[in-house]
């Protein structure tokens, strides 16, 4: 091959790169090494919108631990429920009217709630009316965890939010035979209500007449079928606390013993 014909061909494999060159730049399929290696992510700069969010989101987190410190304890009362140490600041004890007497109660909101304060009422219609004028100490719901003398007992459960006591100074603690026959009888038909989720303190071997708390644990889905039931008979004209049943009839004296001592 003589001298000018490699010229030649130098020539034309030039020509041919430079034109696959422009090809592949024009498609975007080469680029400098620089373009093709990932970018490490910029941060946003100081003052941007997503640095005020992740602000905001820090602000929060630090008001929901500022809550839960207020009432947290981690320690759970006799049927399992954690104690809390104040009622209406966030947490899961708030303060509820109880329709009929004029009086409120501190109790865990949602199921347990529905279900004590079912119970509160139908005592009042039908044992023992509430809301007397000048009397005090009616009915007692949450109490302070360091008011709580034996985590075991029963009555542990108000720092739950899961028990009450009605008339606290009327019902001592290890004593029976504060309400009479028929009223124990109406009292086992009120349990029969909740199917046997909320106890009676006068069942318990050291009795606590006033006391009726929950005996389901967290996690238990009864309470929450058995309470969506008694808020569907509040709304039902007839039904509900308030109508007086006949608790002598041979069908409720059956329903209440199925959930008895």
């Amino acid at each position: 091959m003589n001298p000018t014909d490699l010229t030649r061909r130098r020539a034309l494999v030039t020509a041919a790169g430079a034109t696959a060159a422009a090809s592949l730049a024009s498609t975007g399929l080469l680029a400098t090494p620089a373009a093709a290696a990932p970018r490490p992510p910029v941060p946003p700069p100081a003052g941007s919108d997503a640095l005020f969010e992740n602000d905001e989101l820090k602000a929060a987190i630090r008001r929901a631990e500022a809550r839960q410190r207020r009432f947290a304890t981690g320690r759970p009362s006799a049927n399992g429920w954690e104690m809390q140490k104040a009622v209406d600041v966030g947490g899961d004890i708030i303060t509820r009217p109880v329709v009929g007497t004029g009086l409120t109660v501190a109790v865990r909101a949602g199921d347990p709630a529905t279900l004590l304060i079912h119970v509160i009422r139908r005592f009042h219609y039908e044992v023992e009316a509430l809301g007397r004028a000048g009397e005090p100490d009616q009915l007692e719901g949450w109490v302070p965890p360091a008011n709580v003398r034996d985590g075991r007992l029963p009555e542990s459960n108000q720092a739950s939010g899961t028990a009450v006591v009605i008339r606290p100074g009327s019902y001592p603690r290890g004593v029976r035979g504060g309400f009479t026959a028929g009223q124990v009888l109406v009292i086992r038909d009120i349990l029969a209500d909740t199917e046997g989720l909320v106890r009676w303190g006068g069942d318990e071997r050291r009795p606590y007449e006033g006391l009726f708390h929950l005996a389901a644990r967290p996690g238990d889905a009864r309470p929450a079928l058995v309470a969506g039931r008694l808020r569907a008979w509040e709304e039902t004209p007839g039904q509900g606390a308030g109508v007086i049943p006949d608790v002598t009839a041979p069908a409720r004296r059956r329903r209440a013993a199925r959930y008895g001592r």
